[in-house]
């Protein structure tokens, strides 16, 4: 995986990279938290471009984003050399229908859209176009995403590593050959999910055991923001932290027993292959 450590200089390049405009096609949550974190990584407000249709909304936009253009999806796509699509899966085909004429060899177009595909993109834009397929994640809104970039049949390198500068502003990135993009779907795309409802649980045990919910709250999720951090600074497998904490017949031995005979991981296991299968039917329809 890759450290978000490039950023953008004043005139628009990346480490790697190259100057040029994005457009964003959609201005929902993902939309501008890939807007927000480009802005805040450096590039300028200038080379930035999203589109958005409601008047409010654009409103709401000009007055947060000084500098960065809103505009109609065909003046976006003929401005932009990097585009990126960030609407509804069932939007997909319509707006690529709408821009095709409109994407100039050269250009690169990246999809945050789940369950598209790389060749679903192709054959709806102009022959030999480059495409990038993006699995992101909700914690993008912190700068903590996690992103796995797949490549299509005629995206060039530069391409991708465009595409990749691009997800680092809100996070970190992975290639992965598209292929694996349904279980990158089931671990990454949905795995906050999981994460929350865990930590909704481990809240709740607190308040049945008598904890205060904030103090409960709390204690939870500092725990597993330092669990973690202990993972990722230490590069011990989690096996082996795990078995630190677990003294023979203490306390947390007892709860890990609970969860054994819960069949807990074995449902993690099996939920994850349920969200996967369900990622390749969409991708299908």
């Amino acid at each position: 995986m890759t450290e978000t450590t490039d950023r953008i200089s004043a005139d628009g390049t990346t480490p790697g990279g190259s100057a040029g405009t994005v457009a964003i096609f959609g201005a929902g949550v993902m939309g501008e938290t890939l807007l927000s974190g480009l802005l805040r990584a450096g590039r300028p407000a200038a080379r930035l471009v999203i589109t958005e249709r409601r008047p409010e909304r654009v409103a709401e936009l000009t007055q947060r984003y000084a500098g960065v253009r809103i505009l109609d999806n065909v003046e976006a796509a003929e401005l932009a050399d990097i585009i990126v699509l960030v609407v509804k899966p069932q939007d997909m085909g319509a707006l690529l229908d709408e821009i095709s004429d409109h994407v100039r060899p050269g250009n690169v177009v990246v999809s945050l859209a789940a369950g598209i595909t790389t060749a679903f993109l192709e054959q709806h834009l102009p022959e030999g176009t480059s495409v990038v397929r993006v699995m992101p994640n909700t914690p993008a809104l912190v700068d903590q995403g996690m992103a796995a970039l797949s490549s299509g049949r005629h995206c060039l390198p530069e391409h991708m590593a465009e595409a990749v500068d691009l997800l680092r502003s809100c996070g970190r990135t992975v290639e992965v050959p598209e292929q694996y993009q349904d279980a990158v779907t089931a671990i990454s795309g949905s795995g906050p999910a999981y994460v929350f409802y865990v930590i909704e649980a481990m809240i709740e045990a607190g308040v049945v055991l008598g904890l205060p919910r904030a103090t409960a709250t709390e204690l939870v999720i500092q725990t597993l923001f330092g669990a973690a951090t202990m993972i990722r600074e230490t590069g011990q497998h989690p096996t082996v932290l795990r078995e630190q904490v677990t003294s023979p017949g203490g306390t947390t031995a007892a709860a890990l027993r609970q969860l054994d005979d819960h069949k807990v991981r074995a449902a993690f296991i099996t939920a994850m292959e349920a969200a996967a299968a369900r990622s390749a039917e969409l991708s299908e329809q």
